[in-house]
């Protein structure tokens, strides 16, 4: 098969999770450039991916060969829909960007590179510029403060309500060059000024973080008994969702206290953790990719028990 265009990240751990092999069907719910799919179908498995990013579709020609893969070009929090109940035997989510999603200036992804502001992962919606130049003071300080846990939210928002005014936001470096002046410049710190305010527009823009609870909701109805979720996030915001979700799954969030023991009166565990805590990329992987620094890897099986019913 191909060599694929990039390693994913934790790919090592991630197959470990998932166990692929024949007469399986795994979900890659994040095909980017398709590295974990092709992974997937080196092991033997059966492969449908999703991808809202209409330009990914590039990346799928090489694995269609293989008749045993499908890309949809939908959002995961759909799978359901394409899957059925209980129809997988494995999910991947890989919630990063994807390098050629950050390479491409034109995405509007990167504050390193310059291209027009956009960091829509589909093609339709709006975009980091519409946020920007048309959201009132108070809710971009909110967007900054939430998704990008930046403390000086009120202080950048301020920044960019009085630059607007003057001309509108159009371009990449244009923004993370406001956000710096803002912020006082970099003064020695390992990432840019702007890198909260850009992750916190791109969140906000693609509904990442809705998107991400839907997703984990589906994956629970789209895996058989025994079947296994492998979720790899970027940012703290993102993980604590995934380990909310999985830990209240196994039973583990309704003690009160660490030191007490969980207690048994909710409903049966519908998943069982894979390994305790997070997985993280060893030094080797860092310094191959350091893209990489920042991911953690989840993951869970499931049980035979019902799926959850949500709260009225």
């Amino acid at each position: 098969m191909t060599a694929a265009p990039h390693t994913p990240v934790l790919i090592s751990e991630v197959l470990e999770a998932l166990s692929p092999a024949p007469d399986m069907l795994v979900v890659d719910g994040t095909f980017g450039a398709g590295g974990y799919s092709r992974a997937f179908l080196d092991a033997g498995a059966t492969v449908i991916a999703f991808d809202r990013d209409p330009t990914a579709v590039r990346f799928a020609e090489p694995l269609d060969a293989t008749g045993r893969f499908q890309l949809v070009g939908a959002r995961f929090s759909t799978m359901l829909a394409v899957v059925g109940e209980a129809g997988a035997d494995g999910v991947a989510l890989d919630l990063g960007l994807s390098s050629m999603q950050l390479d491409e200036a034109g995405r509007g992804f990167s504050l390193m590179r310059d291209g027009p502001l956009d960091m829509r992962m589909s093609s339709s919606g709006i975009s980091a510029a519409d946020l920007v130049n048309e959201a009132d003071q108070v809710e971009l300080a909110r967007i900054l403060y939430v998704y990008g846990e930046e403390r000086q939210a009120r202080r950048v928002a301020a920044a960019l309500v009085r630059r607007r005014a003057e001309e509108p936001f159009a371009r990449t470096l244009d923004l993370a060059e406001v956000v710096e002046r803002a912020l006082g410049g970099r003064r020695g710190a390992r990432t840019h000024p702007a890198t909260r305010t850009f992750q916190a527009l791109r969140i906000a823009v693609n509904d990442e973080l809705a998107e991400l609870e839907a997703g984990l909701l589906a994956a629970e109805r789209v895996l058989r008994t025994g079947g296994r979720l492998a979720v790899v996030t970027f940012h703290s915001l993102e993980d604590r969702i995934v380990k909310s979700f999985l830990n209240a799954r196994a039973g583990r969030e309704q003690a009160a206290s660490r030191h007490a023991p969980p207690k048994a009166d909710g409903p049966p565990a519908s998943f069982q953790l894979i390994h305790n805590g997070v997985r993280s990329p060893g030094d080797q992987e860092i310094t191959a990719n350091p893209r990489s620094r920042s991911a953690k890897l989840r993951a869970a099986a499931r049980t035979g028990a019902p799926v959850w019913r949500l709260a009225a």
